[in-house]
C-alpha cells in the first residue's frame, strides 16, 4: 500500500483533485526459456511482488497527462486525436504513448486521462519494468474508457508498443505474464499459439532474485542484435 499511497499523494499535488481509479501490474522472473519467446518456443515465467501502479482520473478532453514519480516527477502530455509523436525529452513516456497508439491502431476509442505512475521494480534489473508499465497503462486507458480488454489483448498491445513505437523487438513473454500471471503459479506459455497453462508452485518453494549490480536496458542493449542472430540460426536449421 505504501507505493499506492505515494502515487495518490503525488496525484493530489499534481492535479489538485482526488483520483478515481487504481491499476496494478507485476514484474516477473523467468524460470525456463531464454530467447525462446520470439522464436515461438515455450517459456515458464512467474509474476513477482514488485509492481507498477497507475493512479488515474478521466478527463473531459482528448489529452493524456502523465506524471512519473520515479523520474523526478517529470510530466509528459500528448493528444489522442492527433498523430502521437515520440517524446525526445522524456523517453520513459514513449512506453505510455506507444500503448495508447497501439490501442488506437486497434480501433479502440480512448478517453483522455490524468495519470500518475509509480513502481518498485528495479529498472535495468531484468525484471520487466517496461512490460509491467505497458500492461498497467493499457489497463488504465481501457478502464477509464469503459473498454473490456482481456489480458491477452493487453499483452499483445504492450508488445506492439515496445516493438513498433519504442523500437525494441521483444517477444511476448514479459507482457503476457504481467497481464495473466496468477498468485502462487508460474505460467507455461506456448509462444507460437499463445496457449498457456498455470503451473502451481509448491508453497515451500522460495524464488531468490540476486542483484548483480549490472544495469541492463533493452533500448540501448544488444537485445535486438541477439534476436536477429537467433532468427538467422532458426532459419538456417529450418525450425
Amino acid at each position: 500500500m505504501q507505493l499506492i499511497d505515494r502515487a495518490k499523494t503525488h496525484f493530489k499535488t499534481q492535479f489538485g483533485s482526488e483520483p478515481t481509479r487504481c491499476f496494478r501490474a507485476p514484474g516477473r522472473v523467468n524460470l525456463i526459456g531464454e530467447h525462446t519467446d520470439y522464436n515461438d518456443g515455450f517459456v515458464l515465467p512467474c509474476a513477482i511482488n514488485y509492481e507498477t501502479v497507475v493512479i488515474a482520473q478521466p478527463r473531459d478532453d482528448q489529452q493524456v497527462v502523465v506524471a512519473a514519480v520515479d523520474y523526478n516527477k517529470e510530466v509528459s502530455a500528448f493528444a489522442l486525436d492527433t498523430l502521437i509523436p515520440p517524446d525526445e525529452v522524456s523517453p520513459w513516456s514513449n512506453y505510455i504513448r506507444g500503448v495508447a497508439w497501439g490501442l488506437l491502431q486497434r480501433g479502440y476509442q480512448l478517453q483522455g486521462a490524468n495519470l500518475v505512475v509509480a513502481g518498485n521494480i528495479p529498472r535495468g534489473a531484468g525484471l520487466s519494468s517496461s512490460a509491467s508499465l505497458e500492461v498497467v497503462i493499457g489497463a488504465a486507458l481501457a478502464g477509464l474508457s469503459d473498454l473490456d480488454l482481456d489480458g491477452k489483448t493487453l499483452a499483445l498491445n504492450g508488445q506492439q508498443a515496445e516493438n513498433d513505437f519504442v523500437g525494441v523487438q521483444c517477444g511476448i513473454m514479459d507482457q503476457f505474464i504481467s497481464a495473466l500471471g496468477e498468485k502462487d503459479h508460474a505460467l507455461l506459455i506456448d509462444c507460437r499459439s499463445l496457449d498457456y497453462w498455470p503451473v502451481s508452485i509448491p508453497p515451500e518453494t522460495a524464488i531468490i532474485i540476486a542483484n548483480s549490480n549490472v544495469q541492463r536496458g533493452l533500448v540501448d542493449s544488444e537485445y535486438n542484435t541477439r534476436r536477429r542472430e537467433c532468427e538467422t540460426a532458426a532459419a538456417h536449421f529450418g525450425v
